[in-house]
């Protein structure tokens, strides 16, 4: 068994804030565990001081953290501000991961991609060291039959210690734990049948008209929390104790421009055919309708997107150049932030003249890391505008202290993991979110939709008791589906 000779300095740079503190503690000797604190409370930290006791201890020789592509810089930089550990990093070069898995290294960095392309070269390094992992966005590994999430669960038990991170563990629907604590417990807490423990959890469109499926919906929700509780940890900004400024969340209403309201009615109106079955309004879940009711979303947004000959000003336009103009006037940066790549480009040259930079997954990672740079120190760039999928996730971006949502996709991740971008650890105004939301559009069930995932996740993560639930439960969404489509007009 290759073993690390010459271990490397493991004390910790800086002093942990009392909750980290507590989780540190509480799981330290875990075998297996979940940090689930919310966004901007410090998980990195605790993962790195876990991994530090990991190491000081014997318990494991080396440690392999698993992180998003995008996110290996961020993490190499979070690595050497809390700790004195050099990482060695595996990626696509298969070469040069051969000698790092070879040589006697304490900690590895590596992208989930690469795990699935190093899988049994992996599976052979885990027989040679006792290896302790940390996922990090764990909720990555949501979808169970995704090449990554199988190739992690054939892993699993070859690890020594196993701890899984993210700030929205229910990233989209409650059902999304289910992958994460297997990876953990093998099955233990939520069974083994991913099918059966979604057919409780499905957050579902007939849960207004159906009363008895929605009691067993909260009733699954609030069972989930009490069986993840013993290896789990969560913090809430208000839990924690947390003094950070306020956050504002605002909805700002925009009628939509003449062509544009144009546009939209002969899209909805086809869509709405399309549900309409035997006389009668249905609506699931299909791939096809998800698509066309991103059509809709788009044309709210920037009618360009779906008609490339559309030339007028979308309603939203005026708007967020408002919101824009008011923060940089009072000396305060903004974000912007949109779903599709198409309006950054567009919205990031609309308002060139901020020097606004621009972060999608369609720019080179080199180029969004010059735009987050520029965005964070040079005074003169006041402005981002950014997709959620880029840069949602690990950044600390409390230079800004407002953000707009210009549009919003149907991912509760998405708009979470982006809006807690500007408030967290170390921010020292007040923050300022806003969502622009299309007069009579699909915008009004986007965002009852994320309400209602919310408060599901917000039960099932046990940041809130089944009274409280209850008494903010609201699954009109569905029904008010229908309504933006026109399905409830008599013929």
């Amino acid at each position: 068994m290759l073993r690390v000779l010459k271990r490397p300095n493991l004390t910790v740079r800086h002093t942990a804030f009392p909750h980290q503190l507590d989780a540190f503690e509480s799981l330290k000797d875990q075998p297996y565990a979940a940090i689930f604190h919310e966004q901007g409370l410090g998980k990195t930290k605790i993962g790195l001081d876990l991994v530090l006791f990991w190491l000081t201890e014997g318990i494991v020789d080396s440690v392999l953290i698993v992180v998003k592509k995008n996110l290996v810089t961020n993490w190499q930089d979070e690595i050497a501000t809390h700790s004195h550990v050099q990482p060695r990093i595996l990626n696509q070069d298969r070469m040069a991961n051969f000698y790092a898995l070879n040589s006697p290294t304490a900690l590895y960095l590596i992208h989930y991609e690469a795990v699935v392309s190093e899988r049994r070269r992996l599976s052979l390094f885990l027989q040679t060291r006792k290896v302790a992992v940390l996922l990090d966005e764990a909720h990555k590994i949501k979808n169970p039959a995704a090449r990554v999430t199988v190739a992690l669960h054939e892993l699993a038990g070859g690890f020594e210690r196993r701890v899984i991170m993210t700030g929205t563990p229910m990233a989209n629907r409650p059902y999304d734990l289910w992958s994460q604590v297997k990876f953990l417990d093998h099955g233990k807490a939520l069974g083994r049948n991913f099918q059966e423990f979604k057919k409780t959890l499905d957050l579902t469109n007939d849960l207004n008209e159906n009363t008895s499926r929605a009691a067993v919906f909260a009733n699954a929700l609030e069972e989930t929390f009490k069986k993840i509780q013993p290896f789990t940890v969560r913090e809430t900004k208000a839990s924690a104790g947390l003094r950070l400024p306020d956050k504002t969340l605002r909805n700002c209403t925009c009628p939509l421009e003449a062509r544009q309201a144009e546009l939209y009615a002969k899209v909805r109106d086809e869509l709405a055919a399309v549900i309409v079955q035997n006389g009668k309004p249905v609506f699931d879940d299909a791939e096809v309708i998800l698509k066309r009711l991103l059509r809709l979303i788009q044309i709210a947004s920037h009618p360009v997107l779906v008609d490339h000959a559309y030339a007028a000003i979308p309603g939203k336009l005026p708007i967020l150049e408002t919101l824009v103009r008011a923060a940089i006037d009072s000396q305060e940066k903004i974000i912007v932030w949109t779903s599709f790549t198409d309006n950054a480009e567009r919205l990031g040259r609309y308002f060139a003249g901020y020097n606004a930079g621009i972060v999608h997954g369609g720019r080179t990672i080199g180029d969004r890391e010059t735009a987050l740079t520029a965005f964070k120190s040079d005074p003169a760039c006041c402005l981002l505008v950014a997709t959620p999928g880029a840069a949602k996730e690990g950044l600390t971006l409390t230079v800004a202290n407002h953000a707009v949502f210009y549009d919003r996709s149907f991912s509760l991740d998405d708009y979470l993991q982006a809006q807690d971008r500007i408030h967290r650890i170390s921010q020292e105004r007040p923050c300022f979110v806003t969502n622009l939301i299309a007069k009579d559009t699909i915008d009004c069930w986007v965002d009852a939709l994320l309400v209602a995932k919310n408060l599901a996740a917000r039960l099932g993560q046990g940041d809130i008791d089944r009274q409280d639930y209850d008494a903010e439960a609201d699954y009109a969404f569905g029904d008010m589906l229908n309504d933006v489509l026109g399905l409830n007009k008599e013929t």
